[in-house]
């Protein structure tokens, strides 16, 4: 059965590769982390933690918003505001 993909969406392999034209390991030895963890976060098969996220942001000088989205309406079940 094949994995859910996130409900967290993301820019980074536009802003990595476009903006910055950096490889995905170039990016992961910036952060801390391996080239695994780029390759599945841009594949959206994996939704970092908000601290990985900030670091992605502040690598990029990018505001989180502009780097990452949640989609609400992709929950199983959905999820009510307050």
């Amino acid at each position: 059965m094949p994995k859910e993909k996130s409900i967290v969406t993301n820019n980074v392999k536009s802003i990595r590769s476009e903006k910055f034209k950096i490889s995905q390991d170039a990016l992961a030895k910036c952060i801390g982390v391996s080239r695994q963890t780029i390759v599945a976060i841009e594949k959206g098969a994996y939704a970092p933690s908000l601290e990985l996220a900030f670091r992605i942001c502040y690598a990029f000088d990018e505001k989180i918003e502009d780097v990452f989205s949640f989609d609400p309406n992709k929950l199983k079940g959905g999820i009510n505001k307050l």
